[in-house]
């Protein structure tokens, strides 16, 4: 059975640092045909892709505009968890922060249950 277990989300004041965590397990994230991703969901905003990493056909890794060169998407293959480094936060990163992932040759997708992130300004 696939489980997200994704943690770290914290009141963190704008500028400051965090750190999410997302621990798989029944699958392995080294895997090529895995698309993993971080979305966040805002008070009445739809929920959005925020970095994803791949690893087919090449390890590659995408930010939204809003994040691009103040988060970090990376993955520890020992532990089998992908992490989101947050820097340089602002009261708009404000969301509950989901661990994603794609399964492409399946078609079928893995949802982590959430961590509240709240940004104070």
């Amino acid at each position: 059975q696939v489980q997200l277990v994704d943690s770290g989300g914290a009141v963190v004041q704008s500028g400051g640092s965090l750190r999410l965590s997302c621990v798989a397990s029944g699958l392995t994230l080294t895997f090529s045909g895995y698309k993993m991703s971080w979305y966040r969901q805002a008070p009445g905003k739809e929920r959005e892709a925020v970095a994803t990493i791949t690893n087919f056909p090449s390890h590659r890794t995408d930010y939204s505009t809003s994040v691009a060169g103040r988060f970090t998407i990376f993955r520890d293959d020992g532990k089998n968890t992908i992490y989101l480094q947050m820097n340089h936060m602002e009261p708009e990163d404000t969301a509950v922060y989901y661990c994603h992932v794609f399964d492409v040759h399946k078609i079928r997708e893995y949802w982590g249950k959430g961590t509240q992130v709240t940004v104070s300004s």
